[in-house]
């Protein structure tokens, strides 16, 4: 079989398996944060922690909510990794550095997961699992209550509530995240992902000395890493490492599982705001900016420029044999284009134009399908804004879903919009023309600039891959690389609960003539088109500057 085929029929498998799933598992979790019945281990979670439950939220208590965990969390996992040397389990290493403890920790609690360190030379069982995994899961579920809220704003009315933070938390971690992980561990540990607490073992000897390798708990790891959007990876090679990652089959699954809550979070909007056909809109542009990516990304590394990738069958450097260049293709983008981060290769070995494909999924602002629920409410932001755009090419006062676009909801969907651009563009402009951080950088021209112009675009997208080649482990990275995280992932849901709770006060639009059908093809087609050009172009100089002059020469 062909390498271009194999690539062809992964894809097609991974659709197939995508859509199998997009309305029982949307159906289920649009019934979970609707329904009114508390289990009995939430009920005992929300005694412990002295919430209600049943306590509508305006989106400004909502917002406390979403904030103070998150600090809480920052917190805990800085304490856990400086107190690492005087905890069981902890392999015989150290606490780690004041600088990567406030980065790691900032970087699991915002859902990024960059990982300036070696995770087996680094850390031990106890913080990889009671500190790295829990939070896989709870930044997970954060995000998804955020959008979920959003969804609210746009089916109440006449109302300041947008939900119970606390509920919404706890629901999404126990009844979707915790037993589909369990799943997914279960899978994975049968098809060779390592399950153990076992220490470090040498593996071989060379003339420069031995090879180690240390078990862990990596099936249960992976499973929510992948699945929740996470992507930090257990070893340093992430899901390229076989005890990750270890066959085809493990690849596409792994795949699978980064797209599956995204996407299906369409059906849950389209559920909850009482239309499918506005999820199925939704859907169909998500879809179509994703298979686009792939389509162009697997062009890219199969097109044979040079004589080492005709030689290899297409642009073979950096990537896995066992996976081959379509897995690896479908992979980077689909962990790109959502804020996962996990790679099964490395990106900056892929062709100059392929890396340019990377980076510019994460400057679309990872929303097709985005993060676990954080491109569910990107993309409808991007929606706001295009029905703005075709209201002021017809001069009447946009509409969605029952709802009119104002100043005030523009104006906080614009600000939602321009926030991650100028963190993008400021620090990594400062990080150029500084004499101390470009001596982190392994090459230079064109490359070495697509390093920098990476890390933050990873960083600030809360997406968490790295480019490879950049050493980033220092004071200057860990500190700016987490403050983008911080910045990045919370200011936008400042904005996003904002709207929500604009929207959500509103009294309904009762649906005339004039109406823009935002259900239909024309609308989906307007909002790729917004995606692409509103988003896209704000990226434009930089990426000449980088994948792009690299790609051409």
């Amino acid at each position: 079989m062909s390498p271009v085929l194999a690539g062809v029929l992964q894809l097609l498998a991974l659709m197939g398996a995508l859509a199998l799933a997009h309305v029982p598992v949307g159906t289920y979790m649009a019934r979970v944060y609707s329904s009114k019945r508390h289990l009995r281990v939430e009920k005992w979670i929300y005694r412990g922690i002295g919430a209600d439950p049943d306590t509508e939220m305006t989106w400004p208590a909502y917002l406390r909510g979403v904030l103070a965990f998150s600090a809480v969390g920052v917190l805990f996992l800085y304490l856990l990794q400086r107190a690492q040397g005087v905890l069981p389990g902890s392999l015989g290493f150290g606490p780690v550095g004041p600088a990567q403890s406030f980065n790691t920790a900032v970087s699991f609690v915002t859902n990024t997961n960059w990982q300036s360190y070696y995770g087996e030379q680094t850390m031990g069982h106890v913080v990889q699992t009671a500190g790295l995994a829990v939070q896989n899961f709870v930044s997970a579920a954060v995000g998804m209550a955020v959008a979920v809220a959003l969804v609210r704003g746009f089916a109440r009315s006449r109302t300041g509530g947008l939900g119970n933070f606390w509920s919404d938390l706890v629901r999404g971690t126990l009844r979707i995240l915790l037993p589909a992980a369990t799943i997914a561990a279960l899978v994975l540990a049968a098809r060779g992902v390592i399950q153990n607490f076992s220490g470090i073992h040498e593996v071989g000897r060379f003339a420069g000395g031995t090879q180690e390798w240390n078990g862990g708990a990596v099936a249960s790891q992976e499973a929510i890493k992948v699945l929740g959007t996470n992507g930090g990876g257990y070893f340093n090679a992430n899901s390229a490492h076989p005890f990750e990652n270890p066959t085809p089959f493990t690849n596409l699954f792994q795949i699978f599982l980064i797209l599956v809550i995204p996407f299906s979070l369409t059906r849950t909007f389209g559920v909850m705001a009482g239309s499918l056909r506005q999820g199925y809109a939704v859907l169909a542009t998500m879809v179509t900016i994703w298979l686009g990516f792939v389509s162009l990304m697997m062009w890219t590394e199969f097109a044979h420029h040079g004589p080492a990738p005709q030689a290899a069958g297409g642009a073979m450097e950096g990537k896995e044999l066992r996976f081959g260049i379509g897995g690896s293709s479908i992979f980077a983008v689909s962990t790109t284009l959502t804020s996962t981060g996990a790679v099964d290769s490395f990106h900056s070995s892929f062709t100059g134009l392929g890396g340019g494909i990377t980076l510019l999924g994460m400057m679309l602002g990872e929303i097709a399908p985005g993060g676990v629920g954080s491109g569910l409410y990107g993309m409808l932001v991007m929606a706001v804004i295009a029905v703005f755009i075709a209201g002021l090419m017809v001069g009447r006062t946009p509409e969605y879903l029952g709802k009119k676009i104002g100043a005030r909801e523009m104006k906080l969907a614009a600000c939602y919009l321009l926030i991650t651009p100028a963190l993008v563009l400021v620090l990594t402009a400062a990080s150029v023309a500084l004499p101390t951080p470009p001596h982190s950088m392994l090459n230079s021209g064109a490359h070495g600039f697509s390093e920098v112009l990476y890390a933050f675009t990873s960083a600030s997208n809360n997406n968490g891959s790295a480019f490879a080649g950049l050493n980033a482990n220092t004071d200057w990275y860990n500190t700016m690389t987490g403050l983008a995280m911080l910045l990045g992932r919370f200011l936008p849901m400042v904005f996003v609960l904002a709207l929500a709770g604009s929207l959500a006060g509103q009294r309904p639009v009762p649906v005339t003539a004039g109406t823009l059908r935002t259900d239909k093809p024309l609308f989906s087609g307007l909002l790729v088109g917004a995606v692409l050009i509103v988003t896209g172009l704000t990226y434009f100089p930089a990426l000449a500057l980088g994948p792009l002059a690299e790609g051409l020469a």
